[in-house]
């Protein structure tokens, strides 16, 4: 093998393999193999920021692995995912191995695919390059800044506002854009205001309904009739009038499809058509992208999916349109290619959109091969890649005015049908909120000519009150953080995530909700380090890095710029008290924290002593709310508590439990959710009356609130623990549940856990591997070698305290020192368990033979007041260790 090649994950080392053939060695990298150690210091500002890198320890194997297989090999080529990250990863393992004197007389290139398919790859291979300083450079530039922002500016939170846990550059931006929502949805107060709706006949006895739009000569804005009599003086007007057709407006308009996905959008209508979270999108996408195996070939199912990019390659549009035409008709194909362009600010990172490898792979072709997750997001990218390059739709609207022959008031009535459904047929984007209440397409009118008369029937009035702006779903925040050109869709779903790790928002019916730990955060930030969580701030950084990336912007200016103001706001907060900060929290979370007085103002008066006023309170553990006739009045409150706040039912509190969830089809029971004395859990039936045997229940992972907890997933709490898949280097079974200490993974005989990122019911293998691969359990877990040809079980060789060992049920024989666990084959173990098994059995550890019968000692006894008591007991020992036939009869003395 004289080319050796890196790329990320196992999985992916596994099918690239397959693809390249015996003069490659394909290896994986298991993501990064190094990064800034967490501790000051890691970038220096005084030496141009220079940076200190630490190999990661769970890394190191892998590192070795590569530069062993590099000797005698000619040419090292990086293959990792084609993007800045992809990028930084080929970088750091180029580095790492030139330090360690690896690539003498070897030729590094750097290749990349956007797909893993046979032909992509290949393609690949034969187009090597040199790795892009400029995405290397915006790599180390963003590096550099959120470490700076984090190190620097987390620890003042600590010292100022205790109980407080991190900021980040976009992750405390986020969160103020939640916080912002809360506060404005806090001081909304609705508006009263009434619609007036009539019902006409027309002379073919069609009937149709129109609703008020003028009114005595003045056009009506949606909040003009403000209350019940000025409801009741229009139905007056309406019924006293005589009304004829006085215009009609007809004309047919066209509806173009949405361009491919990007990252963010995927995201956006995975949230709305599926409920998944971007974290989950992103895992099943990653799957899809890796692919899953066809006829003994492993196959991607999706292009790469963290990308900006909304065009298609030349060939994927012929395959799709082809498609088209033999699947629709050529109605549905227009004719030409839709070509769309790419909104991202750097081209270097918008690659093609997100699509299926082989648009003739159906969603129905697939049923079989990948789980049902996984078939409704390929089905959705899939749907939307193909209508993208479909015929318009053609809808005709229609707009009747009635109008009162004695010029009172003016009514409309509109509608609009499908004349053609073009790619409507297959798939139409969903939106964030529901239609408003003026949303009348589909709705169908009756032909009507002007200057018809038509006959009033009923008039009716309907009260209405106006809505605060909606908390932020994970698709609205997505579309918002976008919109802001904050950050990177690709970091979007880690970002989400960390807010909900660090307790600063918890997402209730798919809405986030700021914790007060997170809204005292926001106003913190905002009071004293206004312009770092500024929007337009966070937007024009993002600009310049995607001027480093285009090779337009010297990285360290961006550093030297940044720091040299940032450095400054954070050594103004030095000689800032926390009673300085309380202040100014209090005052802006007034209306927040206390209900509002008969005066409209924040009703701080205690409610257990005479003249005590409330305010936000800082102890040992945190902030709360408290009394100014401390100690004398010893009145707190918990911050969740305060006026006005309710409980998200993260917990289960404001639940009604137990609930019934549905019936598991498979045995008729009832499965329902609980809460016991430690925490929340389903349960599958009840046991049956005057029965000790508990029925089957599941704990809850901290991540998943209960109200999110429904029938398919309590279904998979129970079946808990699930199979991952095999190991692809050992073959040995991968499994995932809930035990006593939380969510872990199973290999072999080695335990995990799961890292508070990670969810139980839907970690892949791939990612599995990674983790196991970090924790050392691979090592510690064995390899199989295969199974036994006596009894069918397995053989396994494993790392012992004493040495490696082979192992067959409970017989443990260790290998000669002159062989090497990582090349003994089945055949060779089996000799050397044969040869243990004649000498006399199992042994008595992990590679270390079973001790002989250890010899019992003494029983100790208090010391007593008497000599002839001690030499009592000193002959009862003695005699028992005859007795038990122990072997030197010595008793201590």
């Amino acid at each position: 093998m004289s080319k050796v090649v890196v790329v990320e994950s196992p999985a992916k080392a596994k099918t690239i393999n397959k693809y390249l053939g015996d003069d490659y060695y394909v290896l994986a990298s298991y993501g990064h193999i190094r990064d800034l150690p967490p501790k000051d210091g890691s970038v220096d500002p005084d030496q141009d920021f220079a940076m200190l890198w630490q190999i990661d320890p769970r890394a190191e194997k892998q590192v070795k692995a590569i530069a062993e297989a590099l000797k005698g090999a000619t040419q090292l080529i990086l293959a990792t995912d084609p993007d800045r990250e992809g990028e930084a990863i080929s970088w750091h393992v180029q580095k790492v191995l030139e330090e360690r004197k690896a690539l003498k007389g070897i030729d590094v290139t750097r290749v990349a695919f956007n797909e893993i398919t046979k032909s992509a790859v290949l393609d690949a291979i034969a187009k090597p390059r040199a790795l892009d300083q400029d995405l290397i450079d915006a790599y180390l530039a963003r590096r550099a800044l959120d470490y700076l922002v984090g190190f620097t500016l987390s620890p003042v939170l600590w010292r100022k506002l205790p109980g407080a846990r991190s900021a980040g550059r976009v992750q405390s931006v986020a969160l103020r854009l939640i916080s912002e929502r809360e506060a404005e949805i806090e001081r909304f107060n609705p508006q009263e205001y009434w619609s007036i709706e009539a019902d006409f006949r027309t002379q073919e006895r069609k009937s149709f309904t129109a609703r008020l739009t003028h009114l005595d000569g003045t056009k009506l804005d949606r909040l003009d009739i403000k209350n019940e009599a000025e409801a009741k003086a229009a139905v007056a007007a309406i019924e006293a009038g005589d009304f004829t057709i006085s215009e009609v407006e007809k004309k047919r308009v066209r509806r173009n499809p949405q361009p491919p996905f990007t990252t963010s959008t995927l995201q956006q209508e995975a949230s709305r058509k599926l409920g998944f979270s971007a974290t989950r999108t992103m895992q099943l996408a990653q799957r899809l992208y890796e692919g899953v195996e066809f006829d003994g070939e492993t196959v991607g199912l999706i292009t790469y999916m963290r990308t900006d990019g909304v065009q298609l390659s030349q060939e994927a549009i012929q395959s799709i349109r082809t498609a088209i035409g033999s699947t629709y008709g050529d109605r549905y194909l227009p004719n030409t290619a839709r070509v769309y362009t790419s909104r991202a600010k750097n081209a270097q990172e918008a690659h093609e959109a997100i699509r299926p490898t082989d648009v003739k792979r159906t969603p129905d072709s697939l049923k079989s091969h990948i789980d049902a997750d996984q078939l409704k997001l390929y089905t959705l990218v899939w749907k939307r890649t193909v209508a993208s390059q479909m015929a318009s739709a053609e809808l005709d609207q229609t707009a009747i005015d009635v109008l009162d022959r004695k010029g009172r008031s003016t009514l409309r009535a509109t509608g609009s049908v499908i004349a053609f459904d073009g790619f409507l047929t297959l798939y139409q984007e969903d939106r964030d909120e529901p239609a408003s209440e003026d949303d009348e397409s589909g709705k169908i009118l009756p032909p009507v000519e002007r200057g018809e008369n038509v006959a009033r029937q009923e008039t009716r009035s309907d009260q209405h009150h106006t809505q605060p702006p909606p908390r932020y779903s994970e698709a609205s925040l997505v579309k918002k953080l976008e919109e802001l050109g904050i950050g990177r869709p690709s970091t979007y779903a880690s970002i989400m995530q960390v807010l909900q790790d660090r307790q600063y928002v918890t997402l209730d019916k798919r809405r986030f909700i700021p914790e007060d730990r997170g809204r005292l955060v926001t106003t913190f930030l905002s009071s004293f380090f206004t312009r770092y969580v500024a929007y337009n701030f966070t937007a024009d950084l993002e600009t310049q890095l995607d001027d480093v990336s285009a090779g337009q912007l010297d990285w360290r200016k961006v550093l030297r710029d940044f720091w040299q103001a940032f450095k400054g706001s954070v050594d103004g907060t030095k000689d800032l008290s926390i009673t300085q900060v309380i202040e100014a929290l209090d005052q802006e979370l007034a209306t927040h924290f206390f209900a509002n007085g008969p005066d409209g103002a924040p009703d701080r008066g205690c409610p257990s002593c005479d003249g005590g006023r409330l305010s936000l309170r800082l102890g040992k553990f945190g902030a709360f709310i408290g009394c100014s006739n401390y100690p004398n009045c010893r009145f707190t409150r918990q911050l969740g508590e305060a006026a006005g706040g309710k409980s998200n039912g993260a917990d289960g509190e404001e639940m009604n439990l137990p609930k019934v969830l549905g019936t598991d089809p498979e045995t008729g029971q009832e499965v329902s959710l609980r809460k016991g004395p430690y925490g929340v859990y389903v349960q599958l039936g009840e046991p049956p009356e005057g029965s000790k045997e508990k029925p089957k229940r599941a704990s809850l992972p901290r991540q998943l609130p209960p109200a999110d907890v429904d029938l398919p997933k309590g279904l998979s709490l129970l079946s808990l623990p699930r199979p991952i898949g095999d190991h692809p280097e050992t073959g040995t079974k991968i499994e995932a549940g809930i035990g006593r200490y939380g969510p872990y993974l199973k290999y072999d005989s080695v335990y995990v856990n799961l890292p508070p990122d990670d969810t139980v019911l839907t970690i892949g293998l791939n990612h599995a591997v990674e983790l196991i691969a970090q924790k050392g359990a691979k090592k510690k877990a064995g390899r199989a070698l295969g199974d036994h040809p006596e009894d069918g079980k397995p053989v396994t060789v494993h790392a012992g305290r004493f040495g490696p060992y082979a192992q067959h049920g409970a017989l443990r024989a260790t290998l000669p020192k002159s062989e090497s666990m990582d090349d003994i084959a089945l055949e060779r173990a089996l000799e050397i368990l044969a040869a243990k098994a004649a000498k006399g059995g199992a042994t008595g550890g992990k590679g270390k033979p079973a001790k002989a019968a250890a010899k019992p000692k003494a029983a100790k006894k208090p010391a007593a007041k008497k000599t002839a008591a001690k030499k009592t007991a000193v002959k009862k020992g003695v005699a028992k260790a005859k007795a038990s036939g122990g072997g030197a009869g010595k008793a201590a003395t």
